[in-house]
C-alpha cells in the first residue's frame, strides 16, 4: 500500500513526486524516467533535488527531470522548472549551472566513412588534435582584445563568423537563428572577462568533446533527408560551452543571492538553490550576464567547428566547402529563458530553467530556421564518448514544457568512475 506522498508512477516512463514528498513543495515533481532509472535517481538523492526545486517561489505546473537525470549543483542534471514572471517567480542561477550555455553542435559532411575517411583516420585525427586546444585552464586559438570580447558578448557567434571562422549560413541554422537579444556585458565580472579574454576557441575538459561520428542507422528518412544525412556519413559533433567567463559569471551571482535569503523571506531546503524575483534588479543583471555568456559559448563552438573544417580540408586537401562540412545545429542545453507557455489552461509567461536539459520545439515553431519547420527542431543527444549518439526531431510536449534529455546521462560521478 502506497501513502499519498509517495513517489508513483503515472505514465509508462513518467513517475510523480506529489506535493507533500518533502515538506515546502508548491508543485509536484515530474522525472521521465525508465524504472531502472527513476530508482537510480531515489538512490543518488537526484530525484529529493527534483522536489526541492519544487519549492522554489512561483515555480509553476512540475518541476521536471529529463530521463539522463543525476545529482547536480541545486537542480540536479536534467532539471527543467518554470517560474512565473508575473507572479513573483524566481531567477535560480543553480538551474542554469555554471557552465553557461554549454551546448552541441553537429556539422555533417558530403563524405562516405568507408570511402573517403576510413583510410585516413589516424592523420585526421591527428590533424584535430593540433587544430583543437583543449584541457582545464587552456587557451583558445582566437584570443581576444577588449573590444573583441564585447563584440562576442553581444554578437555570439556572427563575431567569429566576421572574423572568417565560418559562414553566415551558420548562424542562420542554430538555435534562435542569431545572438541572445538582451545580452548586457557590463554586468559581468572583471575576472569573468578577463577568463574570457584568451579562451575563445577552446574545448575545455571534463566531459567536452570533439567526435568524429558516422550514422550507423537512419530511422526517419523524411527528416534525415531535410537534415543532409544518410547511411554511412561522416559528421562531426562539438560539446562545449562558455568556458571559465560562464563558470565565474555563475560564482559570481551565487555569491550576491546567497546573503539575501533571508531577507527576502525565502526558506528553501537547499542554499544552493539561491534566487531572487524576477523583476529584482539582481536578476535582471545575472539575465544580462547570462545572455552575454550564452552568446560567447555559442561563438566558442563557432570558432571550434571552423577548426575541424581546417583539419578535414588539410588532411583530405580539399576545401571545406566541396567537403559539404555545414552546419546541422547548434544547441544550448545550460539556460533560462522567458518563453510562453500553457498551464492549466491558461497561456502564462514563464523563465523556463534549462540545466542539463534542452529545448525540443515542435514542427512550425516561429523560433525555427524555416529548413526545419516541417520536421520540428533538431535535437542533438551525444551518447557517452565512444558510444551510440543519437539526432532527434521535437515534438514541444507540455509536459516538460517543450524539453528534452541533453545526454546520455551517468551512472556514476566522475570520482567514482575513476576510482
Amino acid at each position: 500500500m502506497t501513502t499519498a506522498t509517495e513517489p508513483r508512477r503515472i505514465g509508462e516512463a513518467v513517475w510523480e513526486l506529489p506535493v507533500g514528498y518533502r515538506a515546502g513543495m508548491r508543485v509536484p515533481g515530474r522525472i521521465f524516467a525508465t524504472e531502472t532509472l527513476f530508482h537510480k535517481a531515489l538512490e543518488d538523492r537526484a530525484a529529493e533535488q527534483v522536489a526541492n526545486m519544487a519549492t522554489l517561489p512561483g515555480v509553476v505546473g512540475a518541476a521536471c527531470a529529463m530521463p539522463d537525470i543525476h545529482w547536480g549543483y541545486g537542480f540536479p542534471i536534467g532539471g527543467v522548472a518554470a517560474t512565473a514572471v508575473d507572479s513573483n517567480g524566481v531567477v535560480s542561477p543553480g538551474g542554469v549551472g555554471f557552465d553557461i550555455g554549454c551546448g552541441v553542435r553537429l556539422m555533417r559532411s558530403d563524405l562516405s566513412f568507408e570511402e573517403d575517411v576510413k583510410l585516413r583516420l589516424h592523420e585526421l585525427v591527428a590533424a584535430l588534435g593540433r587544430a583543437v586546444p583543449r584541457g582545464t585552464g587552456g587557451r583558445g586559438s582566437m584570443p581576444l582584445d577588449e573590444g573583441g570580447l564585447d563584440r562576442v558578448l553581444r554578437e555570439g557567434a556572427s563575431y567569429a563568423v566576421s572574423r572568417g571562422a565560418g559562414w553566415d549560413e551558420d548562424v542562420e541554422l542554430a538555435e534562435g537563428s542569431g545572438p541572445l537579444a538582451d545580452p548586457q556585458p557590463e554586468h559581468l565580472s572583471e575576472r569573468a572577462r578577463e577568463r574570457g579574454l584568451r579562451q575563445l576557441g577552446s574545448l575545455g575538459a571534463g566531459n567536452h568533446f570533439l567526435e568524429v561520428q558516422v550514422i550507423d542507422e537512419v530511422r526517419d528518412l523524411q527528416a534525415a533527408a531535410v537534415m543532409g544525412l544518410f547511411k554511412g556519413q561522416v559528421c562531426v559533433m562539438i560539446h562545449s560551452g562558455s568556458r571559465g567567463l560562464g563558470h565565474q559569471t555563475c560564482t559570481d551571482y551565487l555569491r550576491q543571492l546567497d546573503p539575501l535569503m533571508p531577507s527576502l523571506g525565502y526558506d528553501l531546503p537547499d542554499r544552493q538553490l539561491a534566487c531572487v524575483p524576477f523583476d529584482h534588479e539582481l536578476a535582471q543583471s545575472y539575465m544580462g550576464a547570462m545572455d552575454a555568456a550564452v552568446n560567447f559559448a555559442r561563438a566558442n563552438r563557432q570558432v571550434l567547428a571552423d577548426a575541424a573544417r581546417e583539419a578535414f580540408a588539410t588532411t583530405l586537401s580539399a576545401s571545406a566547402k566541396s567537403l559539404g562540412l555545414s552546419l546541422v545545429y547548434d544547441i544550448s542545453h545550460n539556460l533560462a529563458k522567458l518563453e510562453e507557455h500553457g498551464v492549466d489552461g491558461k497561456s502564462m509567461r514563464l523563465c523556463v530553467h534549462r540545466k542539463g536539459a534542452t529545448r525540443a520545439l515542435g514542427p512550425g515553431n516561429a523560433e525555427l530556421p524555416a529548413a526545419y519547420s516541417a520536421i520540428g527542431q533538431p535535437v542533438i543527444v551525444p551518447g557517452s564518448m565512444g558510444s551510440a549518439s543519437f539526432l532527434l526531431v521535437g515534438r514541444a510536449s507540455p509536459q516538460s514544457f517543450a524539453s528534452t534529455c541533453h545526454g546520455a546521462g551517468r551512472a556514476m560521478s566522475r570520482t567514482a568512475a575513476r576510482k
